[in-house]
């Protein structure tokens, strides 16, 4: 039998009984733990407001490229635009075959956090992309709290554990644009090499194309299908050492298509916590193997910022 990753009712866990909150709860822990992804069926946020924000990302891509090289900072990429064969997988000099736009969280000026993270940056020319991607970023931010919590129920520790690290954390919205791969170097660079998340969780709503693939145990690629309205969720260095490895990172890519002529849009949801959150190895996995050494998440953020080519 062919193996699949797992599909969820997150519904089932918002609005179910005990009996069917737990079940959830075993259910992600267990497909997190097998596959490093899980498929949420339904969840909490409006599917009009995905669609609309792709129409939006899409209007973005379209600007000649000097007005989108307007947006590109010098923070890492970390927000604003990041351009086309800029990042590369970890340890693979050969570029990916995207470009890409970061929103970050909207701080309050009594945060301890203001001026830590890089400022968003939005473009005049797409008027409504802000408000748009504000109001998804909230409904994001919610799913990840309520999400964080079961799968912090299954590895038995407190209820606020993880909601005390994200809370003003340095989450972000990646808008990726994978262009047509007509004329570049398909051979060596594909639109996403094979890679680990760096963050907690990422959740991927609906991209208009497929081509995600999970690499399993036996180093076999898995094809992650998901139908439009679902979010793939999928597990990033930050949990891995946290949890020692018993929740691990799973490396992923998106492969070239097969027509040279299409292009991909997606729009991923990375959850992080704030940048003074101590990543350490909690007191449940602390047996299994040798714990990383302790770190925050601001300074392992920056570390792999580097290896990936987005920092100097």
């Amino acid at each position: 039998m062919s193996r699949k990753v797992p599909e969820l009712s997150l519904l089932s866990y918002v609005n179910g009984s005990s009996l069917d909150k737990q079940k959830f709860v075993d259910n992600i822990f267990s497909g997190l733990k097998d596959y490093g992804f899980i498929i949420l069926k339904d969840h909490t946020v409006e599917q009009s407001k995905i669609d609309r924000a792709y129409e939006l990302v899409q209007n973005f891509f379209e600007l000649p490229l000097d007005v989108k090289m307007k947006y590109k900072l010098n923070n890492g990429g970390q927000r604003g635009y990041t351009p086309f064969k800029t990042e590369h997988a970890k340890d693979n000099k050969n570029p990916d075959l995207k470009e890409f736009w970061h929103v970050g969280r909207e701080l309050l000026s009594t945060s301890p956090y203001k001026g830590n993270y890089p400022e968003n940056i939005w473009p005049t020319e797409v008027a409504e992309l802000k408000k748009t991607f504000l109001e998804l970023y909230e409904a994001m931010d919610t799913t990840s709290e309520i999400l964080l919590e079961t799968i912090g129920a299954g590895l038995d520790i407190p209820a606020h554990y993880f909601k005390d690290m994200i809370a003003d954390g340095n989450s972000i919205i990646r808008m990726i644009h994978y262009p047509p791969t007509k004329g570049e170097d398909t051979q060596n660079s594909i639109r996403a090499a094979a890679h680990e998340d760096i963050n907690l969780i990422t959740l991927l709503v609906g991209a208009t194309h497929s081509g995600l693939q999970l690499l399993e145990r036996d180093g076999s690629w898995l094809d992650v299908n998901s139908k439009p309205g679902e979010i793939v969720v999928d597990t990033g260095d930050m949990i891995s050492r946290i949890t020692n490895n018993v929740l691990p990172s799973t490396t992923h890519r998106v492969i070239n298509p097969t027509t040279d002529s299409s292009a991909r849009y997606s729009m991923p949801y990375f959850v992080h916590p704030h940048s003074n959150a101590v990543l350490q190895t909690i007191p449940s996995c602390a047996g299994v193997g040798t714990s990383a050494p302790a770190i925050t998440a601001g300074d392992f953020l920056i570390q792999r910022l580097k290896e990936i080519g987005l920092y100097k």
